[in-house]
């Protein structure tokens, strides 16, 4: 789509450089504090799905090698390497480290991929994958169900929750140390194959056999969709892929059917995805025309993407909420909200991933993610954040480095250059490009919350362990005592044998705490945390989220914004 608005394509506020980056106050920190991303939950890649242009193809190239260009001066000196090298060498390496070598030296999103390295990214934004269908977790060596997918061909032929595969093709999965990915790979396959799974359930004498034919699962990047006080809906996106508009438009209508009238929006921690997902997404709040982003770039045109007009929740009030780790499609959509003056943004600024890739097949199946444009919020900023080419250990040591600077703790260490101002588009308030979304109500990050000692428990897999063995042992009493989640919420407090089980292990593992105050910070949160798990793998994602986000202060700001 071109035309609309005549928005300046490198406007003053468009233009950034290495010298614009933003001026911090040094501020000493604890960066170990920050290293803690929550490993129970599915893995979050931030700004490394790239943000794809809506092509109907991988670009095919035609290429014509001049006799003394430089693509013949590359094919020649790979041709002498090959054959007169004094050792044998592996030409598909050699090609493939030459690439990398050519791309290590760009902008620090463009990227070369493998055949399989491609399937991996895409595959958790394609909305499905073909295997068995069950959520599983491994307890020591041992693959075990968290949950069967609901109507997927495990739960169809009666696997439970708490069952534990331990053979596959009458091949031992169990007890052999297995790699996780070898396992997965046995158990996915095409749509309408079959696989004979040898089943160990709790209370069940002997080994039980069940042949699932597999079937397209369900990839689902809405995490959680809920009332979180009256009037007030709560909708997290996890990352922008195929489903994604669908699985949207399915919790707004569920959420209104419960009586939603405000809105709160959590991008926290979203690494992005498909751009027209996103588009699509802050479409449901603007009016008919609006602009939603565009992109340029040196041989890309001009395009604009604009609001196609029917929003589901056009009038409801919207809070946006925002961390460091937003990114990409995420910071489209929030940067949208915000510039059209829809939602307040909550929160800290965002990652700063304003780069646009597109796609170059290669003959084996690798590909090439080439950066083509920047893109542009509707009010003309560049949401990509300054880098250097071929910096890219420096540019992804950029969070941690705000941290250090104090801008995530602290917001007056945060400092705009008058040349990056924009002025958002109905209310005219300013705002800043030159490197993410500035939150408009800031919260700071806290530190203590997550303490050394319990990194060092999560790190060890005891945390993961633990839970999983006391959910194993509990889970029929748990939901005969709690039936519902709300029966949960109010009445559950996990027992003292669980975390003191976490402490032993520690103990036994040389994991102490330093002195009686770093522990009693640890029990506050790691008790929330295995409430949230336990509610997690009793029910969804949903009600995981609904636990923890009571005690997340982006969330409850954003929730006092709305109350008031």
């Amino acid at each position: 789509m071109h035309g609309g608005r005549a928005w300046p394509a490198f406007s003053q506020c468009s233009q950034f450089s290495q010298s614009s980056q933003l001026s911090q106050n040094s501020q000493p920190s604890q960066p170990s504090h920050f290293s803690h991303k929550k490993s129970y939950m599915k893995s979050l890649f931030v700004a490394a799905v790239a943000l794809l242009l809506p092509v109907a193809a991988a670009a095919q190239l035609r290429i014509n090698i001049g006799p003394d260009g430089p693509l013949r001066k590359l094919q020649i000196a790979e041709v002498a390497i090959n054959s007169f090298y004094v050792d044998s060498v592996d030409e598909r390496r050699l090609v493939e480290d030459g690439i990398r070598g050519m791309i290590e030296k760009l902008d620090p999103h463009s990227s070369y991929s493998t055949a399989e390295e491609v399937k991996a990214l895409t595959e958790p934004l394609a909305g499905n994958f073909e295997g068995i269908g069950v959520q599983f977790n491994m307890i020591e060596d041992t693959l075990m169900v968290i949950q069967p997918v609901s109507g997927g061909p495990s739960e169809k032929v009666g696997i439970l929750a708490g069952d534990r595969i331990v053979s596959v093709n009458d091949t031992a999965i169990a007890g052999v140390k297995m790699a996780r990915s070898e396992i997965m790979r046995r158990l996915r396959g095409p749509k309408g194959t079959e696989v004979r799974l040898g089943v160990v359930r709790r209370g069940v004498a002997g080994r039980l056999s069940f042949t699932v034919k597999r079937d397209k699962i369900p990839v689902e990047t809405v995490d959680a969709a809920y009332i979180i006080r009256p009037g007030v809906g709560y909708v997290r996106i996890g990352s922008f892929g195929a489903t994604t508009y669908t699985e949207f438009l399915e919790a707004l209508a569920s959420l209104e059917e419960q009586g939603m009238e405000s809105l709160v929006l959590d991008l926290q921690d979203n690494g992005g995805g498909y751009l027209q997902a996103a588009v699509d997404v802050a479409g449901e709040f603007l009016d008919k025309g609006d602009l939603i982003v565009y992109t340029s770039g040196r041989t890309s045109p001009r395009i604009d993407y604009k609001a196609r007009g029917g929003a589901r929740f056009r009038k409801g009030r919207v809070v946006a909420l925002v961390n460091e780790y937003t990114a990409s499609a995420a910071e489209i959509v929030s940067g949208a909200l915000q510039d059209h003056d829809r939602a307040t943004i909550v929160g800290r600024r965002s990652f700063g991933k304003g780069l646009v890739q597109r796609p170059f097949d290669l003959p084996d199946g690798s590909m090439i993610r080439l950066t083509v444009a920047h893109y542009y919020t509707p009010a003309g900023r560049c949401i990509q954040k300054p880098y250097v080419k071929g910096e890219a250990k420096d540019y992804a040591m950029d969070v941690l480095n705000r941290l250090r600077h104090g801008e995530l703790t602290n917001k007056d260490s945060i400092h705009f250059a008058d040349s990056l101002r924009c002025f958002t588009l109905r209310k005219h308030r300013p705002v800043y490009g030159g490197g993410g979304i500035m939150s408009d109500v800031f919260v700071p990050l806290d530190t203590t919350v997550y303490t050394p000692l319990h990194r060092e428990l999560s790190a060890k897999g005891i945390v993961l362990n633990a839970y999983l063995h006391y959910v194993d042992h509990n889970r029929k009493a748990l939901l005969k005592a709690y039936p519902s989640f709300g029966d949960f919420s109010k009445g559950y407090a996990v027992p003292a044998s669980l975390t003191d089980s976490i402490m032993a292990e520690g103990r036994r593992q040389g994991i102490t705490p330093k002195d009686s105050a770093e522990l009693a910070r640890t029990m506050p949160y790691l008790r929330l945390q295995l409430k949230a798990l336990v509610a997690r793998d009793l029910w969804s994602m949903t009600e995981y989220f609904a636990v923890m986000n009571e005690q997340n202060p982006i969330v409850m700001k954003a929730v006092a914004i709305l109350e008031n």
